[in-house]
């Protein structure tokens, strides 16, 4: 484990710890919670979407039978953009400046790749002879999607691009698998089941919405004359034996099938540490990293990168905030008897060990700016036992009087936990850490709304955005008629991550040169209104995109923008890097946590 600075941490000091439940035989996740742990652990990305599994190992081809590549005409991207059917893309004007700043660097090392070392492609490859302009946008505009705030810069291409230039990539294909497991259960109906959401996603929905993004995908970025080319298969691992640390055996067999028998460039549903390890071995990049320290992705370059934000940077920003906002002052905002009395803090985060590395991180911030950690509760990501978990959790931080509770929490065990302690009539201050959409309305609006009145945090995404205008629900319409399934946003981050390697990488794509184009890509816009992801970059040493976050707190009554419905959080202050949060009390209105 490292933090932020990329140092080991010092042993914790020690503190009153509870681990729940403690027999061995506990450990045993319920069949059916591994997506749900993916989602904690994976920004849901590929949990809510995988199609139920055969028994027998099967290969599921998608087809790409719509538009041309991105670069086929030179230019890429002339036909719809995401913003074409709404609002998502009507944020524009500061994308020119984003695409006119990094187009040099942008094509310069999408050239300097074509000219450097092919030694890791497949054999056969060549080097490419297209001509990449060194410099200059595409005629006519400079991002490759206007109005896009992610959008890489447009890059004119001509030519060949040196074919099979490494595993998994062709003169036409990119070829990308995608794992089945047998315990990829609908996280969509047990969030239905036990907090009483409204999803209503079919396996037909998922398939038809990822070909509808790969059609997307391969009609308007530069993919240099190749398309994505995405195959399901199912493996023969479980998500959640591999979340507990187990199925070793099993994710390097299914790795070997990514690798050797699908010969994959790359894997979407990279979301568990011992698969992801075991691709790395089988040169096949994972996305989807769990929450893992920029240390471990970085042992493994150029094979890890994510949509879930690096370790170190999710408890270093968590507990700066803290320790410059919150201190060990009185908590102001708990409500009943918590209210006013001094901070007494816990930490919760699941007992896995890669999160542990993550919570003791913060204790040790924590502690070492003068905050004593009353609580450290570890609890098991295990859905049969998480009532009577929360039961216990519940009544030792009532009894230890602790008010501030820090909590990296999958988003069904809050569910329990606010249902306790509302039973309880504890009301202490609830902090949000940013992770498994427990920033998000649709989520918060699952928790018990007089506990999460007195939530607040912070959190790496950014502004709501209604569901009929993002970027992914209106990518998806610009190339079909019909509705996308419920998660299409988190499908398109995912895939619009891998992208902008792919196209920032040059012709000559290999994980090396693709790592090469993300460390060249220039950024998001900063500040744009349909940045619903936050701020992307990936400078030398990450492997995940966002890089700043922002306080926010829940307002149980107030409209959300995505959904309509009561229950949304507002936006609190400007957004910071880590390390430059600033000092003195949060930014709330004078009536929080009062419904204002």
């Amino acid at each position: 484990m490292t933090t932020a600075d990329g140092s080991v941490p010092a042993p914790v000091p020690a503190r009153a710890q509870l681990r729940l439940p403690g027999s061995p035989g506990e450990r045993r996740l319920a069949k059916g919670y591994g997506p749900l742990v993916v989602l904690l652990v994976a920004f849901v990305l590929m949990a809510l979407f995988v199609p139920t599994v055969a028994p027998e190992q099967e290969v599921v081809h998608l087809s790409n039978g719509v538009g041309q590549t991105g670069g086929s005409s030179g230019t890429g991207g002339s036909a719809a953009t995401a913003g074409s059917s709404g609002s998502a893309g009507s944020s524009g004007s500061g994308g020119s400046t984003a695409g006119s700043s990094g187009s040099s660097g942008a094509t310069a090392a999408a050239g300097g790749s074509s000219g450097g070392s092919s030694g890791s492609g497949g054999s056969g490859s060549t080097r490419a002879t297209a001509a990449v302009v060194p410099g200059s946008p595409c005629p006519g505009k400079s991002l490759q999607v206007p109005g896009d705030p992610y959008s890489p810069p447009c890059i004119a291409f001509s030519g060949s691009n040196g074919g099979a230039t490494s595993q998994g990539v062709s003169g036409s294909t990119i070829t990308v698998s995608y794992r089945v497991t047998s315990d990829a259960t609908s996280f969509q109906q047990q969030l239905a089941a036990i907090g009483g959401a409204q999803f209503s996603d079919s396996q037909a929905d998922i398939e038809r919405t990822i070909q509808g993004l790969e059609d997307y995908f391969n009609k308007n970025f530069q993919l240099y004359g190749r398309k994505l080319d995405v195959h399901f298969y199912n493996g023969q691992g479980s998500i959640t034996n591999e979340l507990l640390g187990e199925g070793q055996q099993q994710a390097q067999a299914d790795a070997i099938t990514a690798g050797q028998q699908l010969h994959a460039f790359g894997e979407l549903n990279g979301v568990s540490e011992p698969y992801d390890d075991a691709l790395a071995q089988q040169k096949v990049i994972a996305f989807g990293s769990p929450y893992l320290s920029a240390n471990w992705m970085g042992q493994r370059a150029p094979y890890e990168w994510s949509l879930a934000t690096e370790c170190n940077d999710v408890a270093s920003t968590a507990a700066e905030f803290a320790v410059n906002e919150l201190a060990p002052g009185p908590a102001a905002f708990a409500g009943g008897s918590q209210a006013g009395k001094p901070r007494k803090y816990a930490v919760i985060a699941p007992d896995n060990p890669w999160y542990q590395d993550c919570a003791n991180a913060a204790v040790k911030y924590l502690q070492g700016h003068g905050i004593t950690v009353t609580d450290d509760i570890q609890y098991q990501l295990d859905l049969s036992t998480l009532s009577s978990q929360a039961a216990s959790v519940i009544s030792k931080l009532q009894n230890d009087g602790v008010t501030t509770i820090l909590c990296g929490c999958d988003p069904i065990f809050p569910v329990y936990l606010t249902s306790r302690a509302h039973e309880q009539s504890y009301s202490p201050e609830w902090g949000v850490v940013g992770v498994a959409l427990t920033d998000t309305d649709i989520v918060g609006q699952l928790f018990d709304q007089s506990e999460w009145a007195h939530a607040f945090g912070v959190s790496y995404a950014g502004p709501t955005l209604p569901k009929a205008a993002t970027l992914g629900y209106s990518a998806y319409k610009s190339v079909r008629g019909d509705e996308p399934a419920n998660v299409v946003d988190l499908l398109y981050a995912q895939m619009y991550m891998m992208v902008i390697g792919i196209q920032m990488a040059g012709p000559t794509l290999t994980p090396q040169s693709f790592e090469q184009g993300m460390r060249a890509y220039p950024g998001s816009v900063a500040g744009a209104s349909n940045a619903e992801f936050g701020t992307w970059k990936f400078p030398s040493g990450t492997y995940t995109p966002q890089r700043d976050s922002w306080v926010i707190y829940w307002n149980p009554t107030k409209q959300s923008t995505f959904n309509g419905k009561a229950g949304s959080y507002v936006v609190a202050s400007p957004r910071y890097l880590p390390g430059q949060y600033p000092t003195g009390k949060p930014p709330f209105p004078s009536c929080y946590p009062s419904s204002c």
